[in-house]
């Protein structure tokens, strides 16, 4: 398990339900992302639905992959003061594992499900939070060249 920084506030109730929400949501996102979740994206959902404030949505190549992601979303998300999940959904055919803290609900799907159910599209309108390096992993830098080495 790989450190990460934890955002101010965590675990000591300081900020608004929302930051906190925020703050939950980026551990949880570079937790998936420590362990190779594909695609990882935070929907805050607040201004949407009244039952939680953000979606991180992950997914993984294989079951296995699956699992670990959940995992240490679990791990990482205790770490940093906020608990265990109220809820753990899916775990036994890891094809979606849906770990609900609340006031943020993390979605690990295996990629072919993740594909199927299409979350991303099913809540559109729900503003996307930048949690990598000031914008979402997939998201191309304003000059539109990518940021990945070419060739060897």
């Amino acid at each position: 398990m790989s450190t990460i920084e934890i955002p101010s506030g965590l675990g000591s109730g300081v900020g608004t339900g929302a930051d906190r929400a925020r703050s939950l949501a980026v551990v949880a996102a570079r937790a998936a992302a420590d362990k190779k979740g594909e695609s990882t994206v935070i929907l805050e959902m607040g201004p949407l639905l009244a039952v939680t404030d953000a979606f991180v949505i992950t997914s993984g190549g294989n079951p296995r992959q699956v699992r670990t992601i959940a995992d240490e979303v679990e791990d990482q998300v205790k770490a940093a003061g906020a608990g265990g999940p109220l809820r753990v959904e899916g775990l036994d055919d890891a094809r979606w594992i849906l770990l609900d803290y609340g006031d943020v609900v993390v979605h690990v799907f295996l990629e072919e499900a993740r594909r199927y159910y299409d979350l991303e599209r099913l809540w559109a309108d729900a503003p996307r939070l930048a949690w990598q390096n000031g914008r979402e992993p997939d998201q191309r830098p304003s000059d539109g060249k990518s940021e990945r080495p070419s060739g060897p």
